[in-house]
């Protein structure tokens, strides 16, 4: 699938680090070192406006990398691109370290993973039908057999 992109930044196209990698590479789109302070966020630039196809989302995700070395990840993650959304992608950052962190000018600094998605629509109904979960919440699943679980 082909997909449109306009590349404000001196940096190359978002694209795939190996043959079977499923997101892409983002860069920051930034003039000079971007430092975040310990548990700061920081919205940052990536130079690039992607025009998707109807039925597709692209999603922003922290990168394994950027968080086992330096703490930062994605906030609000994964991050949704509507399809007729054509503005600058920008990526929330946190830092979840206890020090400082540089950002240089265009490190990757996330992934990019575009998707399908189906849209529904709601019947309303009084009630559901049942299932071996039923309303099983948080944690609820695979901890049938735990000695002191508390059932709700």
């Amino acid at each position: 699938m082909k997909v449109k992109i306009v590349n404000h930044s001196p940096y190359p196209l978002p694209s795939y680090a190996t043959l079977l990698s499923a997101g892409m590479d983002m860069r920051a789109n930034v003039d000079s070192e971007l430092i975040i302070k310990p548990l700061e966020r920081v919205l940052v630039p990536t130079g690039i406006s992607i025009a998707l196809p109807p039925g597709y989302e692209a999603q922003i995700r922290p990168r394994s990398g950027m968080a086992s070395k330096k703490g930062i990840g994605v906030l609000n993650s994964p991050g949704t691109i509507d399809a007729d959304y054509r503005g600058e992608v920008k990526i929330i950052l946190v830092n979840m370290s206890g020090e400082p962190v540089t950002i240089e000018p265009g490190e990757r600094i996330a992934q990019m993973i575009v998707a399908a998605f189906t849209r529904v629509e709601w019947e309303e109904a009084e009630v559901l039908d049942a299932t071996e979960r039923g309303t099983g919440g948080f944690g609820s699943t695979g901890s049938q057999d735990l000695p002191g679980r508390v059932s709700e």
